[in-house]
């Protein structure tokens, strides 16, 4: 394979802070190269490097052996590189189209002759989607395919994914898989980053580890472990994520479920989660899983079912009820409904118990509050560089710390976590892991939904399997594994399609 691009001894400092230390990175036609490290390791400053976004304090960038200097993103375009960024640079106002072509529409515009085109490279991608449709109405997998169009309506040699799927579905994922793959058969080099390292081993051709602004190294990724993967980004093997497991008090039941019914996803469903104790639930996407959660939090309606706090009935039929029954939710999208992502992080942390930062006429207690989410980020170990910054300025990791505070806060007896580490770095899991395992410590019912197994493996003392709305089966440590969960998830399908 040819050689696409090489940067050569990058670096980057930001005032008196080195993010980038020396970086040589190469890109070859035809592969998929994927760049992996901790949050803060260097991987989006280097593509914000390469594709013009900030000009190197030293080093080299060549393209097809001939050196360049971008000093804009829009001469990186011009040379065929285009970056899908995990926050989508969209125009939510506008059509498919018009955001496609946005930086080739003239003052003379023929909207079929744009439709068409635009029609026609959605149409290459694999997707069915009308050019006329605002943007802001597509789900978001279908935002990042106008996305990909629009890198794919200039002529393209190089593209950057950067988290592409944090956000999406298996099935959405796999989707964009496939584009990837005909991408790199057009002999395209595609540089993927991301947190999940299944995924970036089943997909990537080479894979380079960044740590502290520096390379660790680059292997073959027929050659590498998630494990090894884990040991190069961090230092510790992957075992070592999960805190070791002290005796707990494990006490009477604190949340009981009982046969609840919402919509086609929630199907009587029944359990309990006690006191000290951390349960999973798994299963497929679309299980149900997220759906209980909700239903429990009174973000979506109860059709029928009992919701049992402490042993007592609780009447839960909206989000602030649920807390003040005591239950708190982390959500799955936590920007969409975890956090309020330009405010203050001090806001975000004691908006969920305001009465105990404000007096009895209703004025906030400015000195209480700052000393209060002080000691809270303090006891997270969140990083950020003071408690007024607004939580956009984070990283994955500390934006959840953000959300996990706030319910630290509020006090609740029940802790519901909805993919508590999606499109979290694998250092920053651990400490979520630790945060989680002192929660059971200190007598909350703690319930865990993730669709990483060894995560629920790692950390539940059990953990629940549902599949098409139901409760399918409880798994206990000695039956943990992979093949068990999946048969639970599949059992009722299994046995229609036999007896079919």
């Amino acid at each position: 394979m040819a050689e696409l691009a090489r940067l050569t001894a990058i670096t980057k400092s930001f005032g008196g802070v080195r993010a980038l230390r020396g970086v040589d990175f190469d890109l070859r036609s035809g592969e998929t190269h994927a760049l992996i490290g901790e949050n803060g390791a260097g991987k989006s400053t280097l593509m914000r490097v390469l594709g013009g976004e900030m000009a190197p304090s030293s080093g080299e960038i060549r393209l097809d052996g001939e050196r360049v200097d971008f000093r804009n993103p829009r001469a990186a375009r011009a040379h065929g590189i285009a970056i899908i960024h995990q926050e989508l640079a969209l125009a939510p106002d506008l059509s498919v189209a018009e955001n496609i072509f946005l930086g080739d529409l003239s003052r003379v515009i023929s909207w079929g002759a744009l439709r068409r085109r635009a029609k026609e490279l959605i149409d290459a991608l694999g997707f069915d989607i009308d050019p006329a449709r605002r943007v802001s109405s597509l789900a978001v997998a279908h935002q990042q395919v106008v996305e990909i169009a629009k890198a794919l309506s200039r002529k393209l040699k190089i593209i950057v994914f950067d988290e592409p799927t944090a956000v999406l579905s298996t099935q959405d994922a796999e989707r964009l898989h496939a584009i990837i793959a005909k991408l790199r058969a057009d002999g395209v080099g595609v540089i993927y980053i991301s947190h999940r390292l299944e995924e970036v081993l089943s997909i990537a051709d080479r894979v380079t580890v960044m740590k502290d602004g520096q390379v660790v190294g680059t292997k073959a990724a027929s050659d590498l472990t998630i494990d090894e993967a884990i040991r190069m980004m961090v230092g510790r093997p992957i075992a070592a994520l999960f805190p070791e497991k002290r005796p707990r008090k494990i006490g009477a039941a604190r949340l009981e479920a009982r046969h609840l019914r919402s919509g086609r996803l929630v199907r009587d469903v029944s359990f309990s989660v006690r006191a000290g104790e951390i349960v999973g639930l798994g299963g497929l996407v679309g299980s149900g899983r997220t759906e209980v959660a909700r239903v429990i939090f009174g973000a979506d309606a109860r059709e029928s079912g009992t919701i049992v706090v402490n042993g007592e009935e609780a009447r839960v039929r909206t989000p602030k009820e649920a807390v003040e029954a005591g239950v708190c939710l982390v959500p799955e999208d936590r920007k969409l409904h975890g956090v309020v992502i330009d405010a203050p992080i001090r806001v975000n942390a004691t908006m969920a118990r305001l009465s105990a930062v404000v007096n009895g006429l209703g004025f906030l207690k400015f000195g209480l509050e700052r000393q209060m989410v002080t000691e809270l980020g303090a006891s997270l170990k969140l990083k950020a560089a003071h408690i007024d910054a607004p939580v956009s300025s984070l990283s994955g990791g500390n934006q959840q710390k953000v959300v996990l505070a706030k319910w630290f806060h509020a006090g609740g007896d029940v802790i519901i976590l909805d993919e508590p580490t999606r499109g979290v770095d694998v250092g920053a899991k651990s400490e979520i892991y630790g945060i989680v395992l002192k929660l059971a410590e200190q007598g909350k019912a703690v319930l865990i939904i993730s669709s990483e197994h060894q995560e629920l493996f790692g950390l539940c003392d059990r953990v629940l399997v549902m599949g098409e709305g139901e409760l399918r089966g409880e798994l206990a440590p000695p039956d943990y594994s992979e093949e068990n969960l999946l048969s639970l998830a599949f059992a009722r399908r299994t046995q229609q399609t036999e007896g079919a």
